[in-house]
């Protein structure tokens, strides 16, 4: 059964049941002039996606191994990946740049990693991407969706498992909002009290589940 790891911020090691291993958006510890408190990601990779070029999302030199970083759509380890463009600022915000949405299968399951999307989903996005088994959803607001607007992306994804991030934990002085609000909105909560969680095609949960993970680093 694949495992999710969830190391910190907007970074997440999935390791599928045949042993890649997929890191998404890696951070660099103590970037951003030490905002970053995090500790460093010590795991090792195959393949490494990069949503866009902010220091907290494409740190590819701080993570082991010699993994295939993907910037766009492509395939690496025996897996595709379908990379959907999108924008990374808030309707009412500063525009950040572009911000790629990353799709991938592996063990019967679909993947989608939303970096810092700061949009709902237009029709071409969404029809790109749903459905989709696990999402990993940034749910911090002022750099992205805010509480409300991940979870309207989370439903037009029809996901199984919203799994939070880019969030205020207390480890990085961004000032984002916590995870308690969009938690507060979902009527199925699975608190795994872990950074680590397994699951199969078998025991997803039912659609609208938010799985919260603990940062390991």
């Amino acid at each position: 059964m694949p495992t999710i790891k969830y190391e910190a911020h907007a970074c997440f090691l999935i390791t599928t049941d045949g042993g890649v291993r997929i890191v998404t958006d890696p951070y660099e510890a103590g970037g951003f002039g030490g905002a970053i408190t995090y500790g460093p990601i010590e795991d090792a990779a195959d393949v490494v996606l990069v949503t866009h070029e902010h220091g907290d999302h494409n740190f590819v030199a701080g993570i082991p191994g010699e993994p295939v970083a993907l910037r766009e759509s492509g395939e690496a380890a025996g897996l595709r990946f379908q990379a959907v463009p999108a924008l990374h600022g808030r309707p009412e915000g500063q525009d950040r740049g572009p911000n790629q949405l990353f799709r991938w299968e592996a063990d019967g399951i679909s993947f989608c990693h939303l970096g810092d999307l700061g949009f709902p989903l237009d029709a071409a996005q969404e029809a790109a991407l749903a459905p989709v088994d696990v999402v990993f959803v940034p749910v911090g607001g002022k750099f992205t969706l805010d509480a409300v607007a991940a979870h309207q992306v989370a439903t037009q994804l029809q996901a199984r498992a919203a799994i939070p991030m880019h969030f205020a934990t207390g480890r990085t002085s961004f000032p984002l909002d916590t995870v308690d609000d969009f938690v507060s909105q979902a009527q199925n909560v699975i608190r795994v009290g872990a950074s680590d969680w397994t699951v199969s095609a078998s025991t997803l949960p039912e659609i609208g589940t938010v799985v919260v993970l603990e940062p390991a680093n």
